[in-house]
């Protein structure tokens, strides 16, 4: 009672207020705990209801959700669940876009009666983000079985979502590895394992279906749709550590960069990004294609299955390289440095390029290639614009970090919105997180993929990771796409060996899925 303010005034917003009882309240000077926390954010103008629950004891429970223009939303009942008209919800959202959005929480109790909470406020983009979401979801994985794993399509305007492959049957199991050129849903490579088959990659292009004979690694598409760039891992199994928050560890026992031609079938390492006495991972292609960034990292060990891990596995750190490309030419140009670990102090891995061309996004963390694992990954965003000026790559933490992990990280199509795997919620399981991305790169917080049931998250066991922005949904059936992946016909390739792959370096076979 100290923390409130008696107000003797009638409630003049809405004559429905009054019709509760809500005639008199005492203001508190704090917006009230809600969950998920949807507040002092940027909000897409073209998302599914923030719908949420009011962590505050009461009886009842009245919510006014307004702005600028148009008719106040408001919910009333004894449950604190905040579900939102998704109809009305559009509605107000697009009258005010670039305007803020408060929500106004009353609660009744039955010491205080009604108690008015201050207005949380939030602010509406000008900008959409994609339509829909492509992610996986799996239980989290701490031995070599796996359990369900599905790729899902979620429509971002509302709560619809869509299986598009699993594991479930006994043919495929495991589904992982998916990209997509260009956020374009007809578009995209798939990884698969088959029982008693090599992996295999689906291959989508122009929404025709086909499956190479061969597992593309962490995978990144040319602009121009005309080549698929994929690292090859030698991963050995996972393994576990007695003490810390995430016991799971792996590593990169040797890695490489090799592209795909889509029209000739043809695979290739060019010795400009895959050298013998280096490892080369997390392709990832400029908005205009004429750069690939990727990460690298001296080979400082002859990796045997008796010594396991290596020793210095956890001193180990990538740097951030590029290559330059003519893809009219098909010629490569030497990698130059973009970031260097020693000069961050950190491992870097997972870069992300804005189609717009000005901004790359990475993680960087204490050491290794894997940054979901470490709970001191964290995203840091790259200013490529100014670069081109100064030569100069400037780089800063993200302002959407948490004290957990952040991780697998993705642009929208007009470059203003990111979605990215954080463990920020509760530190074990993945979520997906949307945050804006303003033309100054400034994060702002993010917003967790918005749930019919606000409850969801609490009672959810299986991780969110991987999302992709697409700008419409997949047309190719779910149907489609197993059929193919279990037929025997598929695009017979050739990894070709190089100088990228020294014979010292024997990797064991590892069943475990470094995607959660």
């Amino acid at each position: 009672m100290l923390f409130l303010i008696l107000s003797a005034g009638v409630l003049a917003f809405n004559i429905r207020g009054r019709a509760f009882g809500i005639d008199k309240f005492q203001a508190m000077d704090r917006p009230a705990k809600i969950y998920p926390d949807y507040s002092s954010t940027v909000v897409p103008p073209n998302i599914a209801p923030l719908n949420f629950m009011v962590q505050e004891m009461g009886s009842y429970y009245f919510a006014k959700i307004y702005s600028d223009k148009g008719t106040p939303i408001e919910i009333s009942g004894r449950s604190p669940k905040i579900l939102i008209p998704i109809n009305r919800w559009h509605d107000l959202l697009d009258k005010n876009r670039g305007c803020e959005l408060r929500f106004d929480i009353f609660v009744k109790t039955d010491g205080a009666g009604w108690i008015k909470f201050a207005a949380i406020t939030n602010k509406i983009a000008n900008e959409n983000v994609d339509d829909y979401l492509v992610y996986r979801r799996l239980h989290p994985t701490h031995t070599h079985t796996l359990g369900r794993i599905g790729l899902f399509q979620r429509n971002l305007n509302n709560f619809d979502e869509k299986l598009i492959l699993d594991n479930r049957g006994n043919v495929i199991t495991c589904v992982n590895c998916h990209a997509f050129g260009s956020n374009q849903p007809d578009r995209a490579t798939i990884g698969v394992r088959c029982d008693k088959l090599e992996p295999r990659t689906l291959l989508i292009n122009d929404a025709v279906v086909s499956k190479v004979d061969a597992k593309f690694g962490y995978t990144s598409w040319h602009p121009s749709g005309k080549l698929v760039t994929f690292s090859i891992d030698f991963l050995p199994p996972m393994f576990l550590h007695t003490v810390r928050d995430e016991v799971r560890d792996t590593f990169d026992a040797n890695s490489a960069i090799a592209c795909f031609t889509v029209d000739s079938k043809i695979v290739k390492a060019p010795q400009e990004i895959s050298k013998k006495e280096r490892m080369e991972t997390w392709p990832a292609w400029s908005g205009d294609g004429r750069y690939l960034y990727f990460c690298t990292t001296p080979i400082t060990w002859t990796y045997q299955e008796k010594k396991f891990p290596p020793e210095g596995y956890d001193k180990l750190k990538y740097d951030l390289v590029r290559a330059s490309y003519d893809i009219e030419k098909d010629k490569w140009g030497e990698s130059e440095p973009v970031l260097s670990s020693k000069d961050t102090g950190l491992s870097i891995s997972m870069p992300k390029v804005s189609p717009d061309n000005h901004w790359l996004v990475c993680c960087m963390h204490q050491y290794g290639y894997f940054s979901t694992w470490q709970q001191s990954s964290d995203l840091y965003i790259v200013e490529l614009k100014s670069a081109e000026k100064t030569g100069r790559f400037e780089y800063r933490r993200l302002e959407c970090n948490t004290d957990q992990s952040e991780s697998w990280h993705t642009w929208s199509s007009n470059s203003r919105w990111i979605v990215f795997s954080s463990k920020g919620m509760n530190g074990a399981f993945t979520r997906s997180c949307i945050s804006y991305i303003d033309e100054n790169g400034k994060a702002y917080k993010s917003i967790v993929l918005p749930q019919k049931d606000p409850e969801f998250y609490n009672y959810c066991l299986e991780t969110f990771n991987v999302p992709e922005f697409i700008t419409g949904p997949i047309t190719v059936t779910g149907e489609r796409l197993a059929k193919i992946a279990r037929g025997s016909a598929g695009i017979s390739i050739k990894i070709p060996i190089t100088g990228a792959t020294p014979k010292t370096v024997v990797a064991p076979k590892s069943d475990h899925d470094t995607h959660e």
